[in-house]
């Protein structure tokens, strides 16, 4: 193995007083929901909002002087990318950046915001990887990778010895996976302090790169993903030979897993998580079962979201619990009877957010109307209850997931 717990150690060193020791704090509702006692360390509070401080540092604080001079250049969908123009910066040295055009906006802007030349090349991180390698040809800069580096893993498995500090009797570590690089660094860490301790990698299904090719197996990857920071196509030689020694299962979470993981994160520990950071627990939610009774720690790992996509997370949950519910109600098209309706919703508690009142379609009987009533509930069984009366004062209803979308609830 080309790095072991020394290097990490030394990384450690090098990094104290340079990225924040971030804390790992016990979180009592995650651990209410999962039947686990779980452990949440927030990489988030990081200066760029990512464990990719502690690699990026690590990395560039070995460049000597001629190399610095040259410049440094990084691929990466985001917060890589913010880590290596931040301290690249504070150590003097330009950087240029290429992420992929499809990185949300909020990670280009914050990525220029730190000095560095950013490029946008590609749909994805291998398409942004060519261009950097080809610029490294071209002008001599030096390639800083966000996985596939002894120092970068030796920087991001400080978070391990961390972890292990502060809760010694952990069972089990998550930690979300994109081209391996952080679960290698802690799992070399963790391994050596607890050696029974199991750790546990995450990847999104669309971009199961290490889950197949630690079973040998050729990898279809792609696809739109909330955990962008982690959809990587390419997983390398390194970490593979890493992961196949010190990890001990690989897990595969969906879209709505994810999601419903970063609400989880908003709404229970008051924290924001962009999907890459929310993958391990969106491992916990999806199956309970595994690591119920066990001490299980969480990295964290980032927190850039883009305001837009969060927006969307929250109001698609609050859809899922059916707290924003979407009415159709059939209507006879004569005056009074949309205050009518408005007024029983406002009796049965519901909160009316938004209404559309459809007359001119052929589905429509022709003294008939047709009303879209987005109402905000407290629960599913407010929403049934609220369906029911409105069907006792004589009304059809139905409840759809969104305006125009299909049933949940059924037809009434």
């Amino acid at each position: 193995m080309p790095i072991a717990y020394k290097d990490i150690e030394t990384a450690r060193s090098r990094l104290a007083g340079n990225v924040v020791r971030t804390p790992l704090l016990h979180s009592h509702k995650l651990s209410e929901i999962t039947g686990a006692d779980v452990y949440v360390k927030f990489e988030n509070l990081q200066v760029t909002n990512s464990f990719k401080d502690r690699g990026a540092f690590n990395k560039m604080s070995y460049l000597t002087e001629a190399e610095r001079t040259r410049g440094v250049i990084a691929m990466s969908a985001g917060n890589h990318a913010q880590a290596v123009a931040y301290h690249a910066r504070k150590l003097g040295i330009p950087a240029v950046i290429v992420m992929p055009e499809t990185t949300p906006s909020t990670k280009v802007e914050r990525t220029r915001s730190h000095g560095a030349q950013v490029v946008l090349s590609g749909e994805t991180l291998a398409d942004s990887q060519v261009t950097a390698e080809a610029m490294v040809k071209e002008k001599g800069y030096i390639l800083i990778h966000p996985y596939d580096d002894d120092r970068i893993i030796a920087g991001q498995g400080t978070i391990g010895i961390e972890m292990l500090e502060d809760e010694p009797g952990l069972d089990c570590i998550v930690v979300p996976i994109g081209g391996g690089g952080v679960i290698s660094g802690i799992a070399i860490a963790a391994k050596h302090i607890r050696p029974q301790i199991e750790m546990m990698g995450v990847e999104v299904k669309l971009y199961p790169s290490m889950y197949h090719a630690l079973r040998g197996q050729p990898a279809r990857c792609g696809g739109s993903t909330l955990a962008e920071g982690i959809a990587v196509k390419n997983v390398t030689e390194r970490t593979i030979a890493i992961c196949k020694q010190y990890v001990d299962d690989v897990r595969l979470v969906g879209e709505s897993d994810i999601e419903r993981a970063v609400m989880a994160y908003l709404s229970h520990q008051k924290t924001l998580a962009e999907g890459a950071g929310a993958a391990g627990l969106a491992a916990v939610l999806a199956d309970p079962a595994h690591f119920r009774g066990r001490k299980v720690g969480l990295v964290l790992c980032g927190g850039n979201i883009d305001p837009r996509i969060l927006a969307s997370v929250i109001y698609r949950e609050l859809e899922r619990e059916h707290r924003i519910v979407n009415l159709r109600i059939q209507i006879d098209d004569r005056p009074g009877v949309l205050g009518r309706i408005a007024s029983r919703l406002g009796q049965l508690g519901a909160n009316i957010l938004e209404v559309s009142h459809r007359r001119m379609f052929l589905d429509v009987p022709a003294k008939g109307a047709e009303l879209e009533i987005m109402i905000e509930t407290r629960d599913g069984r407010h929403a049934e209850e609220i369906v029911e009366s409105i069907e006792s004062d004589g009304f059809t209803a139905r409840v759809l997931d969104a305006p125009g979308g299909k049933e949940t609830l059924g037809s009434r």
